[in-house]
Order: C-alpha cells, then sequence, then structure tokens
C-alpha cells in the first residue's frame, strides 16, 4: 500500500527577549572562561571616581575591554598605565546594560619587568614630581648629638653593628632603640609608627632607619609611600642604612641622608675623638691665618694713611684742636674758681649776719605776746556767747508767747476751708462746703449748714443771712 505524500513539518520557532538572549550569552562565557590569562598592552587607562580601573587590551589585531575592581586594585604592587605590556589573569562576563562583553581582572604582571621593580619605579617617579626627593628640603645632621633614635629590628646583625660603632666612636652617646619588623606585612605601619613616635616626642637628635641586606621583596617595607611621607614630615633629622651598597629603596631618596649600609649610618651620626681634635686644629689654623692676613691688610692700610698728605694735614688740625682744647679747660677752670670764691665769700657773710641775730629771744618774745593774744581772745568769745544766749533766751519767750497754738488753749479754733486755707470770714466758705476745725487737741470736720453775714457782707454778698449751724462729722 503506497502512503500518500506528507510534506516535512516546519520547526518550532524560538523568539528570544534581548534580556534573555544576552543572559544566555553570559552564561555560556562565564562557564568557558573563569580563569583566563591574557597578555597584551595597556590603553585608555582611566580611574572612576568608586576607585575602579577602567582599560583596554589590545594587540595589534584585537582588543577587549577590562575592568579591575578597587579591592582588587588594592592588592597590585604597581599601577596600570598606558603603553604597558601586561599579563592578566581574570574572567570574561558580558555587561548586560551595555551588551558588552568584558574582561574582569583579579591579577596583573608585567611582561618583561618584575611588578615590584615597575612598582618602584613608578613610586619614585611621582613621588620626585611632587618634590619629596627636593635636596632643598633635606636637613643637616647635628655636630655632636646627645640621643641617636635607632629604627630597626632588635633581632637583626644591623643593630649590633650599629651599637658597637657609636659607643666605639663616642662611649657617652645615648642610644634609643624603637623595635620593628623590617620586612613582612605591617612592617611598613610599624616603621611608620616608629618615625611619628620620636618626632611627637622628641627624644632624639637624630634618627637611624636600618635593616640588613635582602632581596627587593624582603626590602619592599623600605619602598612604600606611608614611610617615605613619615620620613619627609618628621623634623628630626633621619639616615637611612638600608640593605647593601648596590640597594636603593625609596626610604633612602625621601631620607635626609643615605648611607650605603647600616653600619656606615653609625659612621655618619658622630665622628670620632681624633676626627673632632683634627677638625678642631684646622678650625684654629683657619682663624689664626685670617687673623693675622686682617692685622697685616690693617697695617699697610695704616702706613698708607701716615703717608698720605690729606692724613698728615688732619693731623695737624688734630694737634690745633687739642691745644684750643686745653686753652678752654683753663679758662673754664680759672671761671669757676672765680664763681667759688664769690660764692665762699657770700656764705661768710651769711653767716656773720646770722651770728649777730639771737632767735631764742625773739622766739620767747612772740610766745609771750601769742599767749597774752589767746587769754583775751578767750575772754572776748565769752562774752560774746554770754551775751547771744541771753538773746536767744528772749526770742524763745517771745515765740512761745506768740504761738497760735497757745490761744487754742483760751477756746479759740482755727477753722480751714476744703481747699486748706485758713477761713477769715463767712464769705470764703459756701454752704455744704467740709471745713476742718483745729482745736487745742485734736481736729473737727463739719459741714457748713448756714452762713451769716455781717451788714458790709450783706450788701456786697449774695444776701444770706442767718447762723451758720456746723454739723460734726
Amino acid at each position: 500500500m503506497v502512503k500518500p505524500f506528507q510534506l516535512p513539518l516546519m520547526p518550532r520557532r524560538t523568539i528570544w527577549s534581548v534580556s534573555d538572549l544576552t543572559v544566555r550569552i553570559r552564561d555560556l562565557l562565564e562557564g568557558e572562561f573563569t580563569d583566563v590569562f591574557v597578555e597584551g598592552e595597556v590603553s585608555n587607562a582611566h580611574a572612576a571616581q568608586s576607585g575602579h580601573l577602567y582599560f583596554t587590551l589590545k594587540d595589534n589585531r584585537a582588543q577587549i575591554r577590562c575592568v579591575c575592581f578597587r579591592t582588587q586594585l588594592a592588592r597590585l604592587k604597581f599601577r596600570p598605565e598606558d603603553g604597558l605590556h601586561v599579563t592578566v589573569r581574570g574572567s570574561i562576563s558580558v555587561y548586560e546594560s551595555r551588551g558588552e562583553y568584558q574582561f574582569y581582572v583579579e591579577h596583573v604582571e608585567p611582561v618583561g619587568l618584575g611588578a615590584l621593580q615597575l612598582a618602584f619605579d613608578q613610586l619614585k617617579k611621582r613621588l620626585d614630581a611632587e618634590g619629596l626627593f627636593d635636596p632643598a628640603r633635606k636637613k643637616a645632621l647635628p655636630v655632636l648629638p646627645q640621643c641617636v633614635g635607632l629604627i630597626t629590628s632588635p633581632s637583626g646583625a644591623a643593630v649590633r653593628d650599629i651599637v658597637r660603632i657609636l659607643q666605639r666612636r663616642f662611649p657617652n652617646l645615648h642610644v634609643v632603640l624603637y623595635p620593628v619588623r623590617v620586612q613582612g606585612e605591617g612592617a611598613a605601619g610599624e616603621i611608620v609608627q616608629a618615625i611619628r613616635y620620636f618626632d611627637r616626642t622628641q627624644l632624639a637628635d637624630v634618627l637611624i632607619l636600618a635593616r640588613g641586606g635582602g632581596s627587593l621583596e624582603d626590602l619592599w617595607a623600605f619602598n612604600e609611600e606611608n614611610v617615605a611621607r613619615a620620613i619627609v614630615a618628621c623634623t628630626i633629622p633621619i639616615i637611612t642604612g638600608v640593605g647593601h651598597e648596590t640597594d636603593f629603596t625609596i626610604a633612602d631618596f625621601a631620607a635626609d641622608i643615605r648611607a650605603s649600609t647600616p653600619s656606615a649610618a653609625a659612621e655618619m651620626v658622630v665622628r670620632t675623638r681624633q676626627e673632632f681634635d683634627a677638625h678642631l686644629g684646622d678650625v684654629r689654623e683657619k682663624i689664626a691665618q685670617l687673623l693675622r692676613y686682617r692685622l697685616l691688610q690693617s697695617s699697610h692700610r695704616l702706613r698708607d694713611l701716615n703717608l698720605h698728605r690729606a692724613a698728615r694735614r688732619l693731623e695737624d688740625a688734630l694737634r690745633r684742636r687739642r691745644q684750643h682744647t686745653d686753652d678752654l679747660v683753663a679758662q673754664l677752670a680759672a671761671a669757676l674758681r672765680g664763681q667759688l670764691q664769690s660764692f665762699e665769700r657770700r656764705f661768710e657773710t651769711s653767716l656773720a649776719r646770722l651770728a649777730a641775730v639771737d632767735f631764742r629771744a625773739r622766739l620767747r618774745a612772740a610766745a609771750v605776746r601769742l599767749e597774752q593774744r589767746t587769754t583775751a581772745l578767750e575772754v572776748r568769745i565769752g562774752r560774746v556767747l554770754a551775751a547771744k544766749g541771753q538773746l536767744l533766751d528772749k526770742f524763745v519767750v517771745q515765740l512761745e508767747e506768740r504761738n497760735p497754738l497757745r490761744l487754742l488753749e483760751r477756746g479759740y479754733a482755727i477753722c480751714y476751708g476744703s481747699a486748706g486755707n485758713v477761713v477769715q470770714a463767712a464769705d470764703q466758705v459756701t454752704v455744704g462746703e467740709e471745713i476742718r476745725v483745729q482745736l487745742a487737741r485734736g481736729r473737727l470736720g463739719a459741714e457748713v449748714r448756714r452762713r451769716e453775714l455781717s451788714a458790709n457782707d450783706n450788701l456786697q454778698g449774695n444776701g444770706e443771712t442767718g447762723a451758720e449751724d456746723l454739723r460734726k462729722k
């Protein structure tokens, strides 16, 4: 039986969204390229405000975007920059927002040049551009320090060599050791702490920062940026003696003086007694030579001045001035003697006059006259006081007799109106007005009920008649 012909079924079409396709591609890339090493040249390197570093890794035919996050970048000894040939290690993924695949860097190694050497060169170049290695900034060593601060490992050979040399050269020198680690993790922080301690306490006059030889990795604590900045900020002069003569560190460039070895640093701090004596002898000889030269110069100049015609004229003028001065002194002495003789004569005459006067007799006569006048004055004062007292008694009696209050005791009274004035006539008050009556003992308050005017008052007043009734209040 022949089967009928059937068309083949069309495959089912799958439609992806952009997000789903991007996620699928990302999963494939992350699953396939998890730990990849890529070599190329760095270009367009720039850091974001977040601290992440973005750059492009390229060769002569292709390029790939790379990102190194802040945490990975902090672990690098150097900083990737344009033109640097490096090998990066990391993984590949897709940045979904832009639909771009990029390389996420976890570690970077320079090609051909070691990472530590590259980091050393970069840091040296940057600090030199800031002026930290400027010779004008460096401080001079004290001539004879009293105390030396030593920053090194207490168990190394460097500390023994330094102490031995210092004690041999100057036995009375005081040495203060600040023990630190000189290699490994945290060594740079301890060195910075030691420098700041001496700078804060000012215990030493000069500091020695030293350690023995080693590889670049062993000496890396002296290549840290914080160590260099601490050395520059210190107010005490610092000598570095790190490694061997061929070893150079960032600390050596930042220090005030760099010694080739720890032993050489100790020899720079203090001189021997013989060196001091020789130096003092040289200075003494130079001073003596200079003094002899100055004296010889001055004597020649003085001789030239003596021979000069102007000098002779000056000397003649000085001689004439001296003679004139002597004449003036003699004249002044004669005038002073004449004045002194005149004063002596006047003094003798005054003494004679004083001797002829008897002041004691005059004083006795004046005392008698003063006593007589004092007695007469006392008598006159007594008479005047008695007369004045009698006159005062008379006036007191008259005043008592004329006191208006004494009249009130004989039955009289004083009437005051509402305004406080003394009422002398009936027309000075009105009916209904309140008045006050002053008696010999006490006062009365009254009201005017009626007024009684005299015949003259009736002609001039309002015609009211009758006797006044006073109502006591």
